[in-house]
């Protein structure tokens, strides 16, 4: 999935360094509110989910902290956004392709 199509490799690069602070496995101190920038940041961050791999919310909260404190809002901006599903009950997550 790519909601920030359009946007240039350069331009989204930009964005990531300047919220990764230049290194992708730092954590995001802050999230972005405008749009596009959100969009460039969930990519990312979905990247990190195995396609092939169904996960607890235990697991995805254990990936999310790693980014940024507030896990759970970016838990729920990545099914929003419509880059992961979950199953009714919440217990299990995968991304979607």
């Amino acid at each position: 999935m790519n909601l920030a199509a359009g946007i240039s490799a350069e331009e989204k690069e930009k964005i990531l360094a300047n919220y990764f602070k230049g290194d992708f496995t730092n954590r995001i101190e802050v999230f972005p509110s405008k749009e596009k920038k959100k969009l460039i940041l969930l990519e990312s961050i979905a990247s990190r989910f195995d396609p092939d791999r169904t996960y607890t919310e235990l697991q995805m909260n254990e990936i999310l902290e790693k980014v940024y404190h507030d896990y759970v809002s970016i838990r729920r901006y990545l099914i929003e956004y419509g880059f992961v599903n979950r199953s009714k009950d919440g217990a299990s997550y995968w991304k979607k392709e």
